[in-house]
C-alpha cells in the first residue's frame, strides 16, 4: 500500500488524490447551486468584476513603475487599484445628481410605471394602429391582447413588491465588489494543500470563462446601450418622436444586452412597443434602428463570444430555456456563464 502513497509533502501537494478532486468539484457545482437558489448572482458577478478590474489597475499602474518585471504586480499598485475599485461605486453616487439617486433606488417603481403603461398600450392596440391595419386583425387578436396585458399587469403588480429586494440586490453587489477588490490583492502562497491547489484551479477556470462570456457581453451591451442612448435621447426628440420612460428604457437596453440573444429580443419589443404608444411612424423608426445596431451586434458576438468559448447558438439557447425554467430570469443572465465553465472543465479533462 505505501507504493501508492506519496514519498514526500511536496509530491502530495502536486498529486492530488481523486477524492480530493472530486470533492473539489462537488464544493464548486455546490457554491454555484446555493448561489442560484439563495439569489446571489449578482454578488457573485460583483466578485468576478471587482477582481478582473483591480487586476486590469494594477496593471495599468504598474506600467508607471520604471523598473517592471514582465508578469509582476507591485504591492503598491494592487493597493491603489484596490481602493479605488471598493471608494469608486461610494463615490459616485454622493456625487451623482439628487434625481439619479433616486432613480437608481426607485428603479423597481419606474420599471412598474412601464409596464402599466405597455399594459394600456397593448389594450389600445387597435386604437394605436392606422384603421387600414387594424382592421385587417383577426377577431381572437382580442384575446390576446388581453392575456398580454394580463400577464404585464401581473408582472407590474410583483414589482410593487421588489424594493426591498432591489436594495439588497444593490447591496450584494457592492459586498461582492469589496471582496472580489480584496481577493486581487491578496498574496497566493506557490505552495499550498491539495484541496486549496485544486480549488484554486477551479476557480481559475471559472474566471477565464467569466472572462470569455460576461467581460465580452458586457462591451456589447455598452456598444448597444449607446447607440440606443443615442437614438432614444438625441435623434427621436429631434424628429419630435420622443418616448416616454427613456431613462428606464436605457437601462433595460444595458441589462437586456448582458443576456446573448433573448435579452435583444426583449429590449426590441418593449422600445418598439413604447414607440407604438407615440406613434406608427415612431414604432416603424424604432424598429428599423434596433434591428440595424443588432445586426450589427450579432456579427460581434459571433466572433467575440462564439470564437472564444466554442458554442453553438443551439447550445447557448438550450442551456438559458433550462437554467430560466429552473431559476428564472436570473438564470438567464447565469447560463452562459456557467455552460462556459461547464465546457472549459469537460476541455481541461479532454472529455468534449
Amino acid at each position: 500500500m505505501s507504493d501508492y502513497l506519496p514519498a514526500s509533502r511536496e509530491d502530495f501537494l502536486q498529486t492530488p488524490s481523486r477524492s480530493v478532486v472530486t470533492a473539489s468539484y462537488l464544493l464548486m457545482a455546490s457554491t454555484l447551486l446555493l448561489v442560484m437558489w439563495q439569489g446571489l448572482l449578482p454578488g457573485l458577478l460583483s466578485v468576478c468584476v471587482g477582481f478582473m478590474l483591480t487586476r486590469a489597475l494594477a496593471r495599468l499602474l504598474s506600467r508607471l513603475q520604471r523598473r517592471r518585471i514582465p508578469g509582476y504586480l507591485p504591492h503598491w499598485a494592487q493597493v491603489v487599484a484596490a481602493a479605488v475599485i471598493m471608494l469608486a461605486p461610494l463615490a459616485l453616487l454622493t456625487s451623482a445628481l439628487p434625481h439619479t439617486r433616486s432613480y437608481i433606488v426607485e428603479a423597481p417603481q419606474q420599471y412598474r410605471e412601464l409596464l402599466d403603461y405597455l399594459a394600456r398600450t397593448v389594450l389600445e392596440l387597435r386604437h394605436k394602429l392606422p384603421a387600414d391595419i387594424a382592421s385587417q386583425l383577426p377577431d381572437g387578436a382580442r384575446e390576446i391582447q388581453t392575456m398580454i396585458a394580463s400577464y404585464l399587469g401581473a408582472k407590474a403588480g410583483a414589482l410593487a413588491l421588489a424594493g426591498r429586494a432591489w436594495l439588497s440586490g444593490l447591496l450584494h453587489a457592492y459586498v461582492g465588489l469589496l471582496i472580489g477588490a480584496l481577493a486581487a490583492v491578496r498574496h497566493i502562497p506557490l505552495q499550498r494543500p491539495p484541496l486549496v491547489d485544486v480549488l484554486y484551479q477551479r476557480i481559475t477556470l471559472f474566471g477565464e470563462a467569466f472572462g470569455q462570456i460576461v467581460a465580452a457581453q458586457f462591451w456589447i451591451a455598452a456598444f448597444n446601450t449607446l447607440l440606443t442612448a443615442f437614438f432614444l435621447l438625441l435623434i427621436l426628440p429631434y424628429l419630435d418622436l420622443a418616448l416616454p420612460y427613456t431613462p428606464a428604457l436605457i437601462t433595460l437596453t444595458f441589462v437586456a444586452g448582458l443576456i446573448p440573444i433573448v435579452g435583444n429580443l426583449l429590449c426590441n419589443a418593449v422600445i418598439t412597443l413604447v414607440g407604438l404608444s407615440v406613434s406608427p411612424v415612431a414604432a416603424a423608426a424604432c424598429l428599423g434602428f434596433l434591428i440595424l445596431i443588432h445586426k450589427a451586434e450579432y456579427v460581434i458576438n459571433a466572433k467575440v463570444v462564439g470564437r472564444r468559448t466554442h458554442m453553438g447558438v443551439w447550445e447557448l439557447l438550450s442551456v438559458m430555456f433550462v437554467a430560466e425554467s429552473v431559476f428564472g430570469p436570473a438564470g438567464l443572465v447565469a447560463a452562459p456563464l456557467f455552460y462556459a465553465y461547464l465546457k472549459k472543465e469537460l476541455e481541461a479533462r479532454k472529455l468534449v
